[in-house]
Parts: C-alpha cells; structure tokens; sequence
C-alpha cells in the first residue's frame, strides 16, 4: 500500500496549476468561444440592418439622380454612381439589374415626394368650385416650384425628347394624376360630356401657364396668385360658355328632329 507521500508519483512532474491537462482544455474551449463571437460579430457588420439598407437605397437614388441630371442620362455610368459612393457594383445590379430601371427608380423616388395623391386632391373640395379649383392649381404649383420639383422637371425636359419610355413613364406617373382626379371633378361639377377636354385645357391653362409664369417672369407671390385667379375665372367662364351652346346646339338638333319626324 502506498503512502500518502507515494499516492501519484507522476504528479510532482506535472504541472500542479494544469492537472490532467484542464487548463490547456479551458484554455482551447474559450480561445473556440471567442473565435465564434468574432465570427458572429463579422457578420453582424457584414449584414447591415434594414434600416440602414434602405438608407443606403435612398442615398443611391438621390445620387443616381443627380449624376442623371448632371451628365445626362447617355453619359451617365453605373461605374460613376457607384464609385462616388464607395458602393459595390454587385450591390447595385442585384437590385436594379441596369441603368434603365435605376433610371426609373430614382425618377419614382422623386415623384413619390411631389405628387399629390387623389385623396387628397379630393379634400380640397369646397362648395365653391372656383375656390376648389384654386386650392388645387396652388397645392400643384407649389410642389412643382420646390427644388425637388425643379430638378424632376430639368430631367423630364433633358430626357422626354430622346426616351420616348420615359416621357410615357413620367406622365402616367405625375401629369396624368391630377388629370385624373380633374376629370372626375368636372364630370360632377361641370360638364360631363367633356370633362377629360376640360381638365387638360385647366393643366395648361392654370398650372402649366402658372409654372411658366414662375420660371420665366420671375413672379411675385402676389403677382402669381392675381395670375391664377384671373386663369381659373377665364377657364370656368369658358367652360360654362361651352357647356351652355353644347345644350343650343342639342336642342336645336332635338327640335330639328322632332320637326322631320312630324313631316
């Protein structure tokens, strides 16, 4: 039998700190563990948040935007917009697949921000329908005026002409809006026979004419709002005119009619 002395000869030679080797396999088990937090830590920095991912979406179409307006569409590169903002080029492809569709992405971003949804066309309404018309011309005017406005309207002007997909694009996404809700309004307040003729004449006449008179007059706020005052009375009073010789002219093809009939 062994003394208590004698109990593990082998273990004066072993490390006393370290027996049967638990240290070094502590040791390994939290070197494994913190290799894997890093691991994990990587890919969390590799793998943005979504908030930040549609951050870095918008400040790709704000830029996109402002090279498309700045060197034209045609001289305009992927490669431009993505090294201005040390983007990756696999980043940009996997989203938009080419320039065409970040072209329309970029103009769609803008036009969410300007366009005024019918809905809300429509709670501008009053009982008076030159007040109602007013309050729309204006709520348009000034969105078409703002800097987000302008800078959509120089790309439209720059591109319509050479993108015939484009001009399409942007009307059915802005013009064709408030068209929309126009028709509809003077098909319940005016004439309905040609409400769809009325509300172009009113774009031209009073927003289009109102923007112009902005741009290149330099208007005054005052002088503007005298401008489409005058515009809005000149289009209903036309339009009423209008309205009243259609209802001539059908009665008297009614009358003309009942009279052959009579023969």
């Amino acid at each position: 039998m062994l003394s208590s002395g004698e109990a593990f000869p082998l273990a004066d030679e072993m490390d006393k700190n370290n027996l049967f080797g638990l240290k070094d396999a502590a040791r390994r088990f939290g070197g494994e563990k913190k290799k894997r937090r890093q691991r994990r830590g990587a890919r969390a920095r590799g793998r943005p948040t979504q908030a930040r991912s549609e951050q870095r979406n918008r400040e790709l179409l704000e830029r996109a935007l402002d090279l498309f307006l700045e060197r034209g569409f045609a001289h305009t590169t992927i490669e431009a917009i993505v090294d201005s903002l040390g983007m990756a080029r696999r980043t940009l492809y996997a989203r938009y697949g080419d320039k065409i569709t970040l072209f329309k992405a970029a103009l769609q971003r803008a036009i969410d921000d300007l366009v005024i949804p019918i809905e809300q066309l429509r709670d501008m309404e009053t009982d008076d329908l030159e007040a109602t018309l007013l309050n729309v011309a204006t709520q348009i005017l000034a969105r078409m005026g703002s800097p987000e406005g302008m800078r959509l309207k120089r790309i439209a002007t720059a591109e319509v002409f050479v993108m015939p997909e484009i001009a399409a694009y942007l009307w059915e996404r802005t013009g064709q809006i408030p068209l929309t809700y126009l028709t509809d309004l003077f098909q319940r307040r005016l004439a309905r026979e040609s409400a769809a003729d009325a509300a172009l004449a009113f774009s031209l006449l009073v927003v289009e004419g109102s923007f112009q008179t902005r741009v290149w007059l330099y208007a005054s706020d005052a002088e503007l709002n005298r401008q489409m005052i005058y515009r809005v009375r000149l289009f209903l009073e036309g339009a009423r005119a209008a309205s009243s010789a259609r209802k001539i002219v059908q009665r008297g093809k009614k009358r003309a009619l009942s009279k052959r009939q009579r023969r």
